[in-house]
């Protein structure tokens, strides 16, 4: 195994973990390699994690020079590792003075690795701490895919055998580099993973989402949270241009061309004592996704400093999961991980020099 990088770059060279497969070809053809020099390159970056062009043998010695003269492979590296009592790891990656976070969940039958797709986050959810941090911009392709290759060199022979886009920052604001990662994380001289193995979830940046289901096909998850308008416009101001009603009806047209979610989408529901956690609560959000094809998440709140929130309490939880299920509704309650190292659902802060900036789509 090669895990050296080459640290003698410049900024104006090109860091092929930017590039997917179709843009990995496009630049090889440029210098005047073969086509398959595209699939030994990235064997050599996702297979055997070797980072530094003069160790890749079965590639010409002219190619390799050329390689070295216009682009890199630049990884970045976590600077922090806290292991939680309950086996919950969280990674630091460190930005110019900002930070991002990475949490790695191992089980019995699977192990999941949740990853941030930017720094800080916008949207300013009322009971997310990484939205409290306010936002400064999105993570490169590069940055978002270094959290996946640091991973699997950490966790040396552990199998991720999961992926989802739950960490800092709403993913379908990044749209275009989630999409070149999601290439990456799907392409077989990538990292392979199966469409059924990866889940993005969202709050519902409708016309993204609606481009998304052109591009390419995954699990979804929606952070809904709330069962009217009234409640989310509280908790989460993105309702206040994309509502529920919107959001779901574009759930509906991304299932009807999707074949990862053949269970339906996952709809993430943190419990709020006294705001979102009623039977009335339970019975109304049973309604309104009558005509969804949806298992439901029940998130017990996280604690973070500075929140006014109360969680829920277990009874209630269970009432609220039972009404659910008694409509049909295939209902899970999460068992949140990695508390004690504030790297449970919703708890992610990192480090963010906010810029006050709103992040664009390019549609």
């Amino acid at each position: 195994m090669c895990t050296n990088i080459n640290l003698n770059i410049l900024p104006t060279k090109i860091n092929l973990l930017d590039l997917d497969e179709k843009k990995m070809q496009l630049f090889i053809s440029s210098i005047g390699a073969k086509s398959f020099t595209t699939e030994q390159i990235m064997k050599w970056i996702y297979n055997y994690n070797c980072h530094d062009f003069n160790k890749m043998f079965n590639i010409s010695k002219k190619i390799r020079n050329k390689l070295n003269q216009i682009s890199y492979i630049n990884m970045k590296n976590f600077s922090e590792e806290r292991i939680s009592s309950d086996g919950t790891i969280k990674w630091i990656t460190s930005l110019n003075n900002q930070k991002i976070e990475t949490v790695y969940i191992p089980e019995k039958k699977r192990s999941t690795l949740c990853i941030s797709s930017q720094i800080g986050c916008p949207l300013k959810c009322k009971f997310c701490a990484t939205g409290k941090e306010g936002f400064n911009r999105n993570l490169k392709v590069s940055e978002i895919i270094s959290q996946i290759l640091q991973a699997k060199i950490r966790l040396k022979q552990k199998k991720i055998t999961n992926i989802v886009f739950m960490g800092m920052g709403e993913p379908l604001l990044n749209l275009n580099n989630i999409i070149t990662s999601l290439n990456i994380i799907l392409h077989k001289n990538g990292f392979g993973l199966s469409k059924r193995r990866i889940t993005l979830s969202t709050s519902g940046i409708i016309p993204a989402l609606d481009k998304l289901s052109q591009k390419i096909d995954i699990n979804l998850a929606i952070s809904l949270h709330a069962p009217n308008n009234y409640i989310r416009n509280s908790i989460m101001p993105i309702n206040k241009k994309y509502n529920i009603q919107s959001l779901l009806s574009s759930v509906s047209k991304y299932l009807k061309h999707s074949n990862a979610n053949h269970n339906g989408v996952t709809i993430e529901y943190v419990m709020l004592h006294n705001i979102n956690d009623s039977i009335k609560h339970a019975e109304e959000l049973s309604y309104i996704l009558r005509n969804i094809p949806s298992k439901i998440n029940l998130i017990p709140w996280n604690v973070f400093k500075y929140s006014n929130f109360k969680c829920s309490s277990s009874d209630t939880i269970n009432v609220f999961a039972n009404v659910l299920r008694n409509h049909g509704f295939n209902t899970t309650i999460r068992k949140n991980r990695g508390k004690d190292i504030n790297a449970a659902c919703g708890q992610l802060v990192g480090n963010v020099i906010s810029r006050n900036k709103k992040p664009f789509i390019i549609l």
